[in-house]
């Protein structure tokens, strides 16, 4: 009898098995705390970001990717960073717009089974063990989001950080969907979610839907400015902080 292989194999065993002995508990505490120390050294001064999430399958010919790089571009108009998974695909099109137009360009980037590189259009990113820490870090520093067409990935995100702005975990922050032929099922569906009662009709109100890059630049651009102050972050010589 043939042994069955995993579909994905995992470089080690999932950190998600079980009771383990306490020693090892501490030491994956411990790892965690260091990956985020890192990740809040390496991003802390990358100035007011606009996360951009989608599928890293599409190539440059594709429509979506063509219009993700003119999102990343419009972001650097705006003066905000880009900031993005930081793999290929939409996020690769997104950091290649701002990066190409002078604009600043950052990636949250995961270790995979099957190797996730960093796309070539960032200034700076940082590579995690686990996505909960990515998506944290994607969320912290972010001033908007817009979400393009993607998979799994991309609607874990999604509804993750919808979930933060339906609880006030963060607060007044935009939540863009760009592309309506392909976010109008799902939008369908929340409907249907309000109709039975398991969301409040308000919490449509947390998205905007469009197909132009303009018409979602001008609506983060008026929601930022009107509901907060963007101030520099000083730099502590003594903890040998950098930009």
């Amino acid at each position: 009898m043939n042994k069955t292989e995993r579909i994905i194999p995992a470089k080690e065993s999932v950190y998600l098995d079980g009771p383990k002995p306490r020693i090892n508990e501490l030491a994956f505490a411990w790892q965690i705390f260091r990956q985020f120390i890192k990740g809040f050294r390496t991003l802390h001064f990358v100035g007011p970001c606009i996360t951009v999430f989608g599928s890293a399958r599409f190539k440059e010919d594709h429509p979506y990717y063509q219009q993700a790089v003119e999102v990343g571009k419009k972001i650097a108009e705006l003066g905000f960073t880009t900031m993005t998974g930081g793999g290929p695909g939409i996020m690769e099109a997104a950091n290649k717009g701002a990066y190409e137009s002078g604009g600043q360009s950052v990636g949250c980037n995961i270790k995979l089974p099957f190797e996730q590189y960093p796309n070539p259009y960032m200034h700076k990113w940082i590579t995690f063990d686990y996505f909960f820490i990515r998506k944290v870090l994607l969320v912290k520093y972010s001033y908007a989001f817009i979400i393009m067409p993607g998979g799994f990935g991309t609607m874990d995100e999604f509804f993750e950080t919808l979930t933060l702005a339906q609880t006030k975990v963060i607060n007044d922050f935009p939540i863009v969907l760009l592309g309506k032929d392909y976010f109008q099922p799902l939008l369908d569906s929340i409907d249907d979610m309000a109709k039975h009662g398991t969301i409040s009709p308000e919490d449509k109100k947390l998205l905007f839907l469009t197909d132009d890059v303009n018409e979602a630049m001008d609506y983060i651009k008026t929601y930022v400015r009107k509901n907060y102050t963007v101030k520099p972050r000083r730099r502590l010589w003594w903890l040998f902080e950098k930009r």
